[in-house]
């Protein structure tokens, strides 16, 4: 059986010696203390909404109370049809990833990233499953989802020519108390890890997302055009398929908005259909028929929907009506941008060092400082706001050493979104696919053949020793 080489294989041993080489400076590690995240934007908690023409002020409404209950649906855990206590979700499976969007967004606060301890461990036996789980997936390891970026060829082997890319769910709800006798089976893990053929990707922070979800698109493109063919770095953008507006949300920002963001993560990484995903979902390439046997077929579909029938609520009112999809679209609209800090290791003077010299060597070309957000009809704190997002939202080739081979809309295998770095000091793991849990490993792990990221890097290695803690201060204060 053959394994298919990857040339970030290759260049992995240059990683470690370039970060050896920076074995003088040390990240700080993730800041201590309360999150600086997790909670409403102050229009939110003042309740006030954008007042739609003709009196276009301010005026007093209920968006505190869409918060709160977007919130506790982000937090729910799902069962198969909401027959298990504690666990009043509903739609779970037949293929999933995490029973919950709180469980692996939840660094450093409801919202957020992978947490300390992965929940995907307890997640893959709850309630009777009989889950083997990945080794690829730890306790102390990021919360992780898997793409095989090749179908496999009658032999076992990866074919190159049959690119593959979708989401292989790492758990069924065969064995579950509520599972009605449903039985399939896991992928094959273990062959795509022994030939090579499997890729990771780890939960995205979502705070601060309506601010991202309300910058223009002629925002986007003037920021563009004023650091074109900076150091070498040329990106483009990701484009909605039908609209050809800009996307955004994403690792390779293929999500046009924070709906089709949720729509597909709960699809995919949950198996409950809705709105948006109506059908249930076979693994890629798999016949939906033949891979979803009648008897895991439980629940009618979309298993998300709008809540027509409030006879069920104690006091129903209009919070209760939207669909589980869009009231977590509004939960991520409404959460406040990360806090940044000024008591990092080093303090000011070393903060506002890191800050200069990030800008000075090229980093902000592509990590973008800030953007003004266009006028917004859902609440004042998003309208004509400045966005301290650190990202041009564009994608960028980033070589052979990151590069999955998995493409999404006009991203091609090498090309990521610059991941916004507001919330930085408190994240715990690094880079699409989770591999580093240290800046420096970040940051070195920019740097191989073909990425857009290399003159940058030198300028870092080219640093003192004293210059680059600087930057490492600073970058732990976002």
């Amino acid at each position: 059986m053959k394994a298919l080489k990857f040339a970030s294989v290759s260049v992995f041993a240059t990683v470690v010696l370039l970060i050896g080489t920076a074995a003088a400076q040390t990240d700080p590690g993730p800041r201590g203390g309360a999150p600086g995240a997790g909670g409403p934007l102050g229009s939110v908690t003042r309740n006030e909404c954008v007042d739609k023409p003709p009196g276009n002020g301010i005026v007093t409404c209920d968006i505190q109370n869409f918060f709160t209950d977007a919130q506790m649906r982000f937090q729910e855990v799902d069962s198969v049809s909401g027959t298990i206590q504690g666990e009043n979700g509903i739609g779970l499976g037949p293929r999933f990833n995490s029973r919950g969007c709180g469980l692996c967004h939840a660094q450093p606060a409801t919202g957020g990233t992978s947490p300390s301890t992965n929940p995907q461990v307890t997640d893959a036996n709850a309630d009777g499953a009989q889950n083997t789980i990945p080794s690829f997936i730890m306790a102390n390891g990021p919360v992780r989802e898997a793409r095989f970026p090749f179908f496999f060829d009658s032999d076992g082997n990866p074919n190159p020519n049959a690119p593959n890319g979708g989401v292989e769910d790492l758990f069924t709800i065969t064995g579950r108390s509520d599972a009605n006798g449903c039985a399939i089976s896991q992928p094959s893990f273990a062959l795509a890890q022994q030939t090579n053929n499997i890729i990771f990707r780890i939960p995205t922070p979502t705070f601060g997302g309506g601010l991202i979800e309300n910058i223009d698109d002629s925002t986007l493109l003037a920021n563009q055009a004023a650091n074109a063919n900076s150091l070498g770095i040329a990106g483009t953008f990701n484009h909605n398929g039908n609209d050809g507006t800009i996307s955004r949300f994403g690792w390779k920002a293929q999500n046009k908005s924070l709906e089709m963001f949720a729509g597909e993560a709960y699809n995919v990484e949950q198996g409950v259909s809705n709105e948006l995903f109506t059908q249930e979902r076979p693994l890629p390439g798999e016949d939906q028929q033949s891979g979803l046997p009648a008897n895991c077929r439980i629940n009618p579909t979309p298993e998300d929907h709008t809540n027509f029938n409030l006879s069920t609520h104690p006091q129903p009112t209009t919070v209760d009506t939207p669909s589980d999809v869009v009231q977590f679209a509004m939960f991520m609209r409404l959460l406040a941008p990360p806090a940044r800090s000024t008591s990092t290791p080093g303090g000011g003077t070393s903060i506002a060092n890191g800050n200069s010299l990030f800008g000075s060597i090229g980093c902000s070309v592509c990590h973008t400082p800030s953007l003004r957000t266009a006028p917004s009809s859902f609440t004042t704190d998003l309208s004509n706001a400045l966005a301290n997002l650190f990202s041009d939202l564009e994608i960028h080739h980033m070589g052979t050493g990151l590069a999955d081979n998995v493409s999404q809309g006009s991203a091609g295998g090498d090309q990521f979104r610059s991941a916004p770095l507001w919330g930085l000091g408190q994240r715990l793991f690094f880079i699409h696919d989770g591999r580093c849990n240290d800046l420096l490993c970040a940051i070195q792990a920019h740097q191989s053949s073909g990425s857009e990221a290399n003159t940058v890097i030198a300028n870092f290695n080219n640093l003192s020793s004293s210059q680059k803690q600087d930057v490492l201060n600073f970058l732990r204060s976002l």
